[in-house]
């Protein structure tokens, strides 16, 4: 007998992705009940944000690249979609059972158990090079000022001078204060993602680098319904372009019609004046002709009368001769 597969049955691998995935979710959610000021997170990095935060990193080059906090490792697997070499990769994850989990998932990477707010310590045997990228998923809202001002602090003196911070948070302004007591903090510079909406919570990353640094990391923020906005304003703006393009097009042949049109009633007009001209001449030299005719007509008729005038003067001298004969 023939046994239809249900279409809308998870395939093998699929279950497995969701199985992980559940499983990673499991275990945030007990590492924040166990401590929720470390884990700050109840759920893992969505892979829209992970690879927000894998955009601020080049994967260029041989430097080592740290990673803070790491969990289950959407970030650490981001970075390596990009194209880092997991060897370069330096995962410092305080969480014992997260270690053993990143350990089986990216074998190439180094991992190391300790506290990422001791950077000093954790890492004294642990790089052979400064790193060229330091990306943060520490819950920093949870610690006090002055501790996350001195992990940045921390990161960029061991990074390569154009070494970058990367930091994600929920929040609305940078997770490291860029003004403390009053005053503007100068030593670094700070720019951030466009909110990545599709994470929940809606998150954005900022990038820190040392100050006097060239170029941004991020473009800068907008909001995607301004770039949706944009895309239809050029949009719109092309199909007017079309438009004018097709009318102007359309009123130069108009006007190329009408130039035809009027050559040829010029020529009409022309050619009706000509002939105008030459039946008005036609008419004159008729009008002469029959002038010159009448005159001639004119000066018969009057020889005519005079001959009859002379015979009948004659007639009439013979008949009074022929009376005084009588």
């Amino acid at each position: 007998m023939r046994h239809d597969v249900d279409p809308s049955a998870p395939t093998p691998t699929k279950a497995k992705g969701l199985e992980a995935r559940l499983a990673d979710e499991a275990r945030f959610i007990r590492s924040w009940l166990e401590n929720p000021l470390l884990a700050g997170a109840v759920s893992p990095s969505s892979r829209f944000l992970a690879r927000v935060m894998a955009h601020a990193v080049d994967p260029r080059g041989h430097a080592p690249i740290v990673e803070l906090g790491p969990g289950s490792g959407p970030v650490t697997e981001a970075l390596i979609e990009k194209g880092v070499d997991p060897a370069r990769l330096v995962l410092v994850e305080y969480d014992a059972g997260f270690c053993d989990l990143l350990a089986r998932r990216f074998p190439g990477a180094r991992i190391v158990q300790g506290d990422a707010y001791d950077l000093a310590a954790t890492l004294a045997n642990a790089l052979d090079a400064p790193p060229v990228a330091v990306v943060s998923s520490l819950p920093l809202l949870t610690r006090p000022e002055a501790i996350r001002l001195r992990l940045l602090a921390d990161a960029l003196d061991m990074m390569e001078p154009d070494g970058v911070f990367v930091q994600f948070t929920y929040g609305l302004v940078s997770p490291v204060p860029r003004i403390r007591k009053g005053h503007r903090l100068t030593w670094f510079e700070a720019d951030a993602s466009a909110p990545v909406l599709r994470n929940l919570p809606p998150a954005r990353v900022w990038a820190y680098r040392r100050a006097g640094a060239k170029g941004r990391v991020f473009a800068a923020a907008e909001p995607a319904i301004l770039a949706r906005l944009k895309e239809t304003r050029l949009k719109l703006e092309h199909e007017v372009k079309a438009e004018i393009a097709e009318l102007r097009e359309r009123a130069d042949r108009l006007q190329e019609e009408l130039k035809v049109l009027s050559a040829r009633a010029q020529n009409g007009l022309a050619d009706t004046l000509e002939r105008l001209e030459d039946a008005e001449a036609e008419l004159k030299s008729d009008l002469k002709v029959a002038a010159s005719r009448t005159h001639v007509g004119l000066l018969k008729a009057r020889d005519v009368l005079n001959e009859i005038e002379d015979r009948v003067r004659k007639l009439s001298e013979a008949m009074e001769e022929k009376s005084r004969k009588k």
